[in-house]
């Protein structure tokens, strides 16, 4: 979607139960990768800007990202892709108050929604599931193989920038 030229990104998050990787891996178009993010001072407030590097089986993507929240529910993202130079040269910018994070995403279509958990390597018990929409009002249907404990859309908490502020103790896993 987009908005005066740049793109809006519509999203809910939940944080969910670990889901069995192997099964998740298995699902017919699931596509596996490796994210390193970084975040660069704040371009301005309300606004954040980061770099990732994220690999897959077959490649490297760099992209660089400023996103500007909206509501709970919409950013305004403007995100480009870059490449290896330009990666290294941002990351010399890196907020040094604020760590890398790392996370492995399971990516998956299922009856025309495309999914993304979000594995990070300091919560054993619980994942992040996002999903992009077309309207803030709407709401995916959440695959019955996946067990919400609860939604995080717009929770501070659960920001990938505030998870590169420290490392966060794993959350209630209990529904």
């Amino acid at each position: 979607m987009q908005s005066g030229g740049i793109p809006l990104e519509i999203e809910r998050k939940y944080l969910i139960g670990m889901p069995d990787l192997a099964a998740l891996s298995a699902l017919p178009g699931c596509v596996v990768s490796e994210i390193r993010q970084t975040y660069l001072p704040d371009p301005a407030p309300g606004a954040t800007e980061r770099i990732r590097l994220r690999r897959f089986p077959d490649r490297t993507e760099y992209t660089h990202t400023v996103k500007i929240r909206l509501s709970k529910v919409e950013a305004r993202e403007d995100e480009e892709t870059i490449d290896e130079t330009a990666y290294r040269s941002l990351l010399s910018r890196r907020d040094p108050a604020l760590n890398t994070v790392e996370k492995t995403r399971y990516a998956f279509p299922l009856d025309g929604q495309v999914y993304e958990v979000d594995v990070y390597p300091f919560w054993e018990k619980v994942a992040i599931l996002e999903t992009e929409l077309s309207d803030a009002a709407a709401h995916a249907p959440i695959p019955p193989f996946l067990t919400v404990i609860r939604e995080v859309t717009g929770k501070a908490a659960y920001t990938n920038r505030n998870l590169a502020r420290r490392i966060p103790p794993e959350p209630d896993a209990a529904l």
